[in-house]
């Protein structure tokens, strides 16, 4: 051995190739946590792929891959001609027609119905259509990530289990528990929980986590406190549930908890909706003395809070704050969160946390909603939270992440330095530009659209006080980000010197 590092790696490192992962994955796996113990140190020269593959007993492509799996998460850094040393990523912590109707209208089937019914004036529709080739959206993840050809063995692996159908048939709720045990060790792994089953409840998305709770919680004319701006899908369940909305100003310390001291009193609000780790759409966070105040505030007077933590696995700069629900004591938070957002939207999965009191209710609510539920889904899941394949696939994803919003900002910097001013978050899948001159949003959006780019009224933020847009950039990769600021550069021009 010629030096400690070979020792070490020849000590540490064993691999099974009788099991379904690549021993290339296993061996990064290994390397990986090496490093977070502190066997391994950043700088540290690892040996070079040929004598890797020896030490190991590995073909040296085997090696190549293990350095470049390293690589592509962050964890070393290859150098030409000078080799691969460690580094130490931040912690990421309905026709019936009557008979007087003209014959021809038999055949065709109504347009309205012949019965009153309810309308909803809140659920306007939000989906907008483009033949535009570029886009910017709110901050969603890009789907061309997504491990397309690991991801059929695995969902091919989870269809093939012999005790699949026999889960469908059961009456047993322990054979539905599987899923439930691995997500709530991982949420206490990764987030500071301390929970067990009977404190969770997996749906099929945030939006459906937050619809069974708005149904719980909220009765007509019930007030809900919300974000300045705030998330307009959310708006829309809350109104939908029937409750009064009232907006609390967002600083660069998030929400204004001495606001809702002095203009709200005890027991006339039901609930107050934050976005704690990353404020929607603004990106602030929610500083750790407004957390405590909240939390105090909550029990004081009596509400709930609803803490819906969309992007907490998407954090770039230092570690993210953990959720304000891992430290109640009292039970006055309602936690939101989102599992599988490096994978197809298909295969995610939302869930709620909270006292199993109101989990009890959350299940009997989802049970008339989704009994069929997706045990193939949840299988899968299972298997992949189990092998440490979830946290993998979301690291390497993060470093791709990261890179994305650099680039960004210098892009922003290079072509959009006079006309927007931002500040860089610390993490999330978006950025919140504020125009320095104001100009209306809507031509905006119009001009973008003769120059092939799409801007959705969901991302344009425009009122007395402000004038911006959220750019979410994860679904672009730098050859697009740049582009797109370059349009959205000339549809500025336009509109300005219109």
């Amino acid at each position: 051995m010629n030096s400690p590092v070979e020792q070490l790696l020849k000590q540490l490192i064993t691999y099974d190739k009788s099991v379904a992962q690549p021993v290339y994955i296993q061996v990064a796996q290994q390397i990986i946590n090496a490093i977070q113990r502190g066997y391994l140190s950043k700088g540290n020269k690892l040996p070079g792929t040929r004598v890797l593959s020896q030490l190991l007993k590995v073909h040296r492509n085997t090696a190549v891959a293990i350095y470049d799996e390293l690589a592509s998460q962050g964890w070393v850094e290859i150098q030409a001609n000078k080799g691969t040393f460690v580094l130490f990523p931040e912690a990421n912590t309905t026709k019936i027609k009557a008979s007087a109707q003209a014959i021809n209208e038999a055949y065709q089937y109504s347009k309205t119905t012949g019965f009153p019914f309810q309308k909803s004036f809140h659920l306007s529709p939000t989906a907008q259509t483009s033949e535009a080739n570029y886009s910017i959206n709110d901050g969603k993840p890009d789907l061309r990530l997504h491990p397309v050809h690991q991801f059929s063995r695995w969902y091919s692996a989870a269809m093939k289990r012999n005790n699949l159908v026999s889960k469908w048939n059961t009456t047993n709720e322990s054979s539905y528990g599987l899923f439930q045990t691995q997500l709530c060790n991982f949420l206490n792994t990764t987030r500071g929980f301390h929970i067990k089953s009977n404190n969770i409840v997996s749906t099929r998305s945030t939006e459906m986590s937050l619809y069974i709770v708005s149904q719980l919680l909220i009765k007509p004319n019930d007030v809900v406190l919300v974000g300045q701006l705030s998330n307009y899908s959310a708006n829309m369940i809350f109104q939908q549930a029937g409750a009064t909305i009232r907006t609390v100003p967002v600083d660069n310390n998030g929400l204004d908890i001495n606001y809702i001291k002095t203009h709200f009193v005890k027991n006339r609000i039901r609930c107050v909706y934050i976005c704690a780790n990353r404020d929607y759409p603004t990106t602030v966070s929610l500083s750790a003395e407004r957390r405590l105040q909240l939390l105090q505030l909550a029990k004081a007077y009596g509400f709930a809070i609803i803490e819906d933590d969309y992007d907490y696995d998407f954090q770039f700069d230092g570690s993210s704050m953990q959720p304000m629900a891992s430290a109640d004591a009292n039970g006055m938070v309602i936690y939101l969160g989102k599992l599988g957002q490096s994978l197809f939207p298909s295969f995610q999965t939302g869930f709620v946390v909270a006292p199993e009191n109101l989990i009890s209710e959350a299940k009997n609510y989802l049970q008339l909603l989704d009994e069929q539920g997706d045990l193939i889904q949840e299988q899968m899941l299972s298997e992949l939270i189990y092998e440490g394949e979830i946290y993998r696939l979301l690291k390497k994803n993060v470093v791709t992440y990261k890179q994305r919003r650099d680039w960004l900002c210098k892009q922003l910097d290079i072509h959009l330095n006079n006309i927007v001013t931002y500040k860089i978050p610390s993490g999330g899948l978006a950025i919140w530009l504020e125009f320095k001159t104001k100009i209306s949003l809507v031509k905006l959006a119009e001009a973008a659209n003769t120059y092939d780019l799409f801007l959705p009224k969901t991302i344009l933020y425009q009122d007395q006080n402000n004038c911006a847009i959220r750019f979410g950039f994860g679904h672009l990769n730098d050859t697009e980000i740049e582009i797109v600021v370059k349009k959205l550069k000339e549809a500025y021009a336009e509109v300005s010197n219109s």
